[in-house]
């Protein structure tokens, strides 16, 4: 039955979905209902912000800056926001997905934006599939043993992955509201749990660690930065659901900033209250030997035993969002490549009733089962290894990402004056963000091989794959694809 479908460059045109394996017709598009609130939730959940307080906080605390660890996160914050100033402004100029590789075709030619495309499908891809490895043991640890005694880790990884190849498989709407609810319930713990230590003032008053610059760049200030940045990823996808929006520039633009704002203030008021709950003079000692229980210790302690364990709980909850958020974020970035002819043509066919991308959903699961049974087979350890290695790869990866993006909308304008609105959104803001996203990547690099648990090759490994997706996109551009990213 014929179905209404928009198409670039008019409102709505009235086309026959093509679900016959033969590839999209040109210039298909997903749709959905998404308003504001639905995309927030969809990419507040992806940055995981009760994962984020019980992960890479603890660490930014003990091997970054210390008590002045929450204040990078507003040093991070600023960067991205001059990133999402221009990201934003070249939006309007992108006719199609918002998606990375979009924005650089635009900006840096066609095989620079199939490049970026492949790069962002590898750091999606291995960020989903890390993830599992956080979740399996965080369910086990959940489940009392006369349940399913000795279960290995990935029997609850192969269960969350089967609820969220069933939820990616259908329209978004239904991921949106299922992030929702755990979303909510994940971020109230967390904001009664600083009400509580605010009101309290903690073992040893209120830490003043955030306000004090000796603090805040003592220590190893690069490293606490490098965890903060990475807890922010996730936060630029809005623009991937653009096709999905009921409104979609000022529905992304205002689901991107606030979803930014969000993130940032939650992380740095959060981060300066669990450093409060324990103490300035304990936080550094007590984040180094316990970070994995800091936070459900700390939670304990302030709000009683059912506090602790609903934590625990909501702990595995935002690991779930993350994965979903990660899921439905990649099989889209799969539907743009292959809409334009850079995978295979069947993978850009949306469903005829849900309008989904359920063939790119369905091809996404089965690469991150694959990276699954393998890490399974070999014996690697989840959290050390699978986690801790496949997400310090993703890491790199969006990073580059973002600082190859604010390129591209510095340049993009630079060629086209006549889109030029005003200096600070079109050239200023992208070109400092772009800086601050240079300095960021260096860090990551000259820290990468801790982050791989001290090995070289996984070190150097990890740029080399992300360098040959990039040159990868001459490659398939000179096949002379059929249309824009």
């Amino acid at each position: 039955m014929p179905t209404d479908i928009q198409r670039p460059g008019s409102s709505v045109a009235t086309a026959a979905p093509s679900d016959s394996g033969t590839g999209p017709a040109p210039g298909e598009r997903l749709r959905g209902d998404l308003g504001v609130a639905s995309i927030v939730f969809m990419v507040t959940a992806a940055a995981s912000p009760l994962g984020v307080i019980g992960g890479p906080v603890p660490l930014g605390i003990a091997d970054g800056n210390g008590t002045g660890f929450p204040a990078t996160y507003v040093v991070a914050g600023v960067v991205l926001l001059l990133f999402a100033i221009g990201f934003l402004a070249m939006t309007p100029h992108v006719r199609t997905t918002g998606t990375f590789a979009s924005y650089v075709e635009r900006g840096l030619g066609r095989g620079t934006g199939l490049g970026t495309g492949f790069a962002a499908l590898l750091s999606y891809l291995t960020l989903e599939a890390g993830i599992y490895g956080l979740i399996g043991p965080g369910i086990g640890a959940l489940l009392p043993g006369p349940y399913l005694p000795g279960a290995p880790w990935w029997v609850y990884a192969a269960a969350t992955f089967a609820l969220v190849t069933f939820l990616g498989y259908r329209q978004v709407d239904l991921s949106g509201k299922v992030l929702a609810v755990g979303l909510l319930s994940e971020v109230l713990v967390v904001v009664v749990f600083d009400a509580v230590v605010t009101f309290k003032g903690g073992d040893s008053g209120l830490s003043s660690g955030i306000v004090s610059p000796r603090r805040i760049v003592s220590g190893a200030p690069g490293i606490g930065i490098l965890f903060a940045i990475l807890s922010f990823i996730g936060f630029e996808a809005a623009a991937v659901f653009r096709d999905e929006a009921r409104d979609p520039e000022r529905t992304v633009r205002r689901a991107t900033y606030l979803s930014l704002a969000l993130v940032c203030v939650f992380y740095a008021i959060s981060s300066w209250a669990l450093i409060t709950a324990v103490g300035d003079a304990h936080a550094v000692g007590t984040a180094t030997g316990h970070s994995g229980t800091m936070l459900a210790d700390a939670t304990r302690r302030y709000l009683g035993a059912v506090g602790g364990h609903l934590v625990e709980v909501l702990f595995v909850t935002s690991l779930f969002a993350a994965i979903l958020s990660f899921h439905n974020i990649v099989a889209r970035y799969v539907f743009a490549l292959a809409g334009q002819g850079a995978l295979p043509a069947w993978l850009g066919v949306a469903h005829p009733r849900f309008r989904s991308p359920h063939r790119a959903s369905i091809a996404t699961a089965a690469v991150v089962a694959a990276l699954l049974t393998l890490s399974v087979v070999i014996g690697l350890d989840p959290i050390t290894q699978v986690y801790a290695w496949l997400t310090s790869f993703a890491s790199v990866g969006v990073v580059l990402l973002y600082a190859i993006t604010s390129a591209a909308v510095v340049v993009f304008f630079a060629r086209h004056p006549e889109h030029r609105t005003a200096v600070w959104p079109n050239t200023v803001a992208p070109a400092l963000g772009l800086a601050g996203l240079a300095a960021f990547f260096v860090l990551i690099l000259e820290n990468l091989t801790t982050l791989v648990g001290g090995s070289t090759a996984l070190a150097i490994g990890v740029p080399a794959l992300l360098a040959v997706a990039l040159l990868l996109g001459p490659v398939v551009a000179r096949r002379g694809t059929r249309t824009e990213l």
